[in-house]
């Protein structure tokens, strides 16, 4: 028994484990190019004989190859290009080293769908030109060049100005070949008429009301000549830009609250570099409860709310159509705050039958307002079953002049108390009643033992001795 439970506990599960596993690697080799090694993980290829003369790919179906985060090819003479559909295939690709290899150009939309790179490494190729274009979108950590022969030139100022400003945990020590075929060190470089562009917008703080529309207007200058593109992320408002050489327009209409918020970039971009300019929208708009839901018990009863609104709107409660006032019994928190949208909760610390009722939010600011109502239950009537629905009667209110709790205090600093309670009317007169008939009853006993005393004293007093 113990044999068994042995062979079907953690043991079989590794055994299991390890083969899976070697199942993997068995599979991935099946798709393995020739004079390559591969793994669930990486391809390596390093054996100059008979090399590989295109980038290598996972030919199998058995393999998949947005599992590969590193490539590894070295003394790979005939390799010379880097397609464009060469690495799709690799998103998870990490870390890509190409060395001692003949590598001589670089397709510009390359690395378009590796967004995880992080470390490339080109030591010791053929290179003699390299764009800009193919790493802009990559938030590389390492860029490795040396030992290229680049040809001194405009195209490659852009590593030089990469060096000064995002410089390589090792210092590089770059060099490109003049018209005379003269090594010159990059850092030293100076070209003519090659600088990094600037980029000017003319609305550096925005703010419109919902609804509206605007226009924003971007200036770029340069040496060459930067292109002008506008960067709205995913703004959600209708837009549409027009450019003519250094001047470019934005026009965004009929403004949308979800816009509130987001950057709007004009960039300048040429072979150096690129440089922008960036403005926030701010969306002012009516408030808006797009949550209000019956409350939950958790550490303390909560009615959960979530108003979105800009400027901040003020929030106020009324119970049974009277103004709520707020103590440290019954407050409103924020637990939540999302730029214009807040997330909170009403909460009420052991709530009774006493306030059972109709909660009404109203969110307010300059804009406009909005109400929302929903209907509370804590606990039944003492004596009158749960599930019941007995006819409350009316409950009193003293209004203290509360005013509306602003959306960023999560506590009303009035001193009021809770809402005055429902007053039970009929278990009040069924009270009286009861008073009523025992003072009834004890007034007609003392009149009978008083007229009985009254006899008494007759026959005593007036008796004739015989």
């Amino acid at each position: 028994m113990s044999s068994w439970t042995r062979w079907h506990g953690p043991a079989m599960a590794r055994l299991w484990g390890f083969c899976w596993l070697i199942v993997g690697f068995w599979r991935a080799a099946l798709a393995c190019p020739t004079s390559c090694k591969c793994s669930a993980s990486r391809i390596w290829c390093g054996d100059p004989s008979p090399g590989i003369v295109a980038f290598p790919r996972l030919e199998s179906t058995s393999a998949d190859p947005e599992n590969i985060t590193e490539i590894y090819i070295a003394n790979q003479k005939r390799l010379e290009i880097i397609n464009e559909d060469d690495l799709e295939a690799y998103v998870g690709l990490k870390n890509l080293t190409i060395v001692d290899s003949g590598l001589k150009s670089v397709a510009h939309k390359a690395f378009l769908k590796n967004i995880n790179l992080q470390h490339i490494n080109f030591t010791r190729n053929k290179l003699t030109i390299l764009s800009r274009k193919h790493f802009r979108h990559l938030d590389l950590s390492e860029l490795i060049l040396v030992g290229n022969p680049f040809m001194c030139s405009c195209d490659i100022m852009w590593i030089k100005t990469l060096q000064e400003t995002k410089p390589s945990p090792e210092t590089q020590d770059l060099y490109c070949l003049d018209e005379n075929s003269k090594n010159i060190s990059l850092a030293n470089l100076q070209i003519p008429h090659c600088g990094l562009p600037s980029a000017n917008l003319a609305a550096p703080n925005l703010t419109v009301e919902e609804g509206k529309s605007i226009t924003l207007s971007c200036t770029v200058a340069g040496d060459p000549v930067p292109n002008l593109y506008w960067d709205v992320g995913n703004l959600v408002s209708k837009h549409m830009n027009e450019t003519s050489h250094t001047q470019g327009s934005l026009r965004i209409t009929n403004i949308s609250s979800d816009d509130s918020g987001k950057q709007i970039s004009c960039v300048a971009e040429n072979l150096v570099g690129e440089d922008q300019d960036s403005v926030n929208l701010t969306v002012h708009f009516a408030p808006t409860i797009t949550f209000l839901e019956s409350p939950t018990s958790d550490h303390h009863w909560c009615i959960p709310f979530t108003v979105k609104g800009n400027p901040k709107p003020a929030l106020q409660w009324f119970y049974n159509g009277a103004i709520l006032n707020e103590s440290k019994y019954i407050c409103t928190k924020i637990h939540v705050t999302n730029h214009t949208e807040y997330h909170g909760c009403l909460q009420l610390d052991n709530p009774t039958h006493m306030n059972n009722g109709d909660y009404k939010l109203v969110a307010k600011n300059e804009y406009g307002k909005d109400e929302k109502q929903i209907s509370a239950h804590f606990m039944g009537w003492p004596g009158i079953d749960d599930g019941a629905n007995p006819n409350y009667p009316d409950v009193i209110y003293e209004d203290y002049g509360t005013a509306a709790n602003d959306i960023g205090d999560t506590t009303n600093k009035s001193n009021g108390t809770l809402p005055t309670g429902v007053v039970d009317t009929g278990r009040e007169h069924l009270s009286v009643y009861a008073v009523v008939v025992i003072a009834s009853v004890v007034g007609f006993c003392l009149l009978v033992m008083l007229f009985l005393l009254k006899l008494a004293r007759h026959s005593k007093f007036g008796m004739k001795a015989p």
